[in-house]
């Protein structure tokens, strides 16, 4: 069975309710995470297996000022999830109206009457409604008397402490993007439409597809060896530059540059999702193109020979 991804709360199909659901916004969809749903299966294991969760993420509407720190947004999101086996996603569309909803109408309203859960489940920090006003406890009592069961969850942790998307934001932006796999059990990725660029990647020898950041987190800034994958499901090594380019200094946002190896075609305006390995060196200006493209294929190089020794075992 395929999963499902609902984004309107009002109009669930009935042959997705009845089912049990893991709360929570799952940026990242990491181990912690992973932990969450797996926990609430071994505990209703004969139950279709839902999260509930939300778009945008609440820290979007409330501080738009804040720079982008999304690990996921909806689409990569979603495929994490339907990759630990839940069959149902319950995106609720976040927005102001939605915020104002009391504690006690999205534990009556949405959870039980419209999504017919039976069973929820959650971290213990967990809160929600009207500025905040619901928390574990009260899911739970109000979860009972509603005929829900309730399941709260202790967090997974290891010797630095809980498994968070905070903890795997700062591994990112410090340029550790294989702790950040550990932590997410998978390699990092960016997914994004590929725009026109301005073809010096072309007039260098190596052409580029570049993704802007949009939404996502900015990790550190420098040259990675990447896996993408194509439209038709097929991963190609790479590399890839984030930053802003500063010996071409175009003066543009940061944005997603990556050199697919042996590849040849035409991937405007199609979706790729590109997976960082590894930082292989920082963001720097170079005295000129000539210096930048030898670096460049340098650069491809040692990509081309960690990925294929990292891959191969």
């Amino acid at each position: 069975m395929r999963a499902h991804l609902h984004t309107d709360w009002r109009a669930i199909p009935e042959e997705a309710r009845g089912a049990v659901a893991a709360l929570g916004n799952f940026d990242g969809v990491h181990l912690g995470h992973a932990h969450l749903v797996h926990t609430l299966h071994m505990a209703r294991p004969d139950e279709p297996l839902a999260v509930v969760t939300f778009e945008p993420h609440p820290r979007e509407l409330f501080r738009p000022q804040d720079p982008p720190f999304r690990l996921t947004l909806s689409e990569e999101r979603f495929a994490a999830l339907a990759a630990l086996g839940v069959k149902h996603v319950f995106q609720i569309r976040f927005d102001e109206a939605f915020s104002k909803m009391p504690a006690e109408r999205f534990v009556s309203d949405v959870l039980h009457d419209a999504l017919g859960l039976r069973h929820v489940a959650c971290g213990h920090d967990f809160a929600f409604g009207y500025r905040r006003g619901g928390n574990t406890d009260f899911l739970a009592e109000r979860a009972t008397e509603l005929g829900m069961g309730f399941t709260q969850v202790p967090a997974l942790t290891d010797a630095n402490g809980p498994y968070s998307s905070t903890r795997i934001r700062r591994l990112l932006q410090d340029g550790y993007p294989e702790r950040a796999a550990q932590e997410l059990g998978r390699p990092w990725s960016i997914r994004g439409e590929v725009h026109h660029g301005d073809k010096r990647g072309r007039l260098l020898g190596f052409p580029t597809a570049n993704i802007p950041l949009g939404r996502h987190l900015e990790p550190a800034r420098g040259v990675y060896a990447v896996t993408a994958r194509l439209p038709n499901g097929r991963a190609r090594f790479g590399v890839a530059n984030i930053g802003r380019r500063p010996t071409i200094n175009d003066g543009q946002e940061s944005r997603l540059e990556v050199n697919l190896f042996d590849f040849e075609g035409d991937l405007y305006g199609t979706t790729l999702s590109v997976a960082l390995h590894a930082l292989l060196r920082p963001e720097r200006k170079f005295d000129g193109l000539d210096a930048l493209k030898e670096q460049i294929a340098r650069d491809a190089q040692e990509a081309r020979m960690l990925l294929e020794a990292e891959l191969s075992v």
